[in-house]
């Protein structure tokens, strides 16, 4: 069974049963005999994507100072904290963040919640930027048009049911759209930073519906925000999403 361990001068392994012991050991026999000097940390793994628009630019929808604490304070907080919680564990800081995500089960208990939390919402919030944007919404178009009518029968009943999963879920969260084993888009609404991805399941697109995102401009409204946000949907974003989920990848 391979298990992530924290290295002695700060660099992540991967070790099985037997060289835990042996590491344990020659570990022991260094503390005793004096530690050398520590290893200079590298650059941080995990980096804050750039919007592609300006923070007014969603305006009226979603507003400036939203946009601008959301992107520049929430999600910025995510990619320190999930950095800090893995800095003496390298083999992790190496992996891509969605096999990290999916990895979460055999993460060392020291750095399980930071990187569910934390991962999960840099992963979800680096997701949600790319799939909006300015002069964008109406009815979706190419591929994903075709999955919504053969999963849903139609935009409007896949919408309805897409917003009434964002208001029915209690306090902070995500409402999500993935892929069924079939290739059928599926409507999954995840409590906090949770994410499909750790289950390795794909998310197509999704909607954050933390109090953070909309409170500034529609107070405890969820449900207008969430009716307002599909004017901001960029469905060839969604449509390139889906483009590389059919090819394999999970993102």
């Amino acid at each position: 069974m391979t298990r992530f361990v924290k290295a002695p001068q700060g660099q992540g392994i991967t070790l099985d049963r037997r060289q835990v012991l042996v590491t344990g050991l020659a570990t022991g026999v260094a503390g005793m005999a004096g530690a050398g000097p520590a290893m200079a940390q590298g650059p941080s793994p995990y980096t804050l994507p750039a919007l592609s628009y300006a923070p007014a630019a969603l305006e009226p929808h979603i507003d400036a100072q939203t946009m601008e604490i959301h992107h520049g304070k929430h999600h910025q907080a995510y990619v320190t904290n999930l950095n800090n919680a893995l800095a003496d564990y390298g083999q992790l800081q190496k992996l891509p963040l969605t096999d990290l995500l999916a990895k979460l089960p055999d993460l060392p208990d020291a750095v399980r919640t930071a990187v569910r939390n934390n991962g999960g919402g840099h992963a979800n919030h680096s997701m949600f930027w790319s799939i909006m944007g300015p002069g964008a919404g109406g009815a979706p178009t190419g591929a994903v048009a075709k999955a919504i009518d053969g999963s849903f029968g139609g935009f409007d009943v896949f919408k309805k049911a897409f917003n009434e999963a964002g208001a029915k879920q209690f306090g902070s969260g995500w409402v999500f759209v993935t892929l069924a084993p079939d290739g059928k888009l599926l409507i999954q609404a995840k409590p906090n930073q949770d994410t499909p991805l750790m289950e390795g399941k794909p998310v197509l697109m999704g909607n954050d519906v933390w109090e953070h995102a909309y409170y500034l401009k529609y107070q405890n409204r969820r449900a207008d925000y969430l009716a307002a946000w599909w004017n901001l949907v960029n469905w060839q974003a969604v449509n390139d999403r889906l483009a590389r989920i059919t090819k394999g990848e999970v993102i």
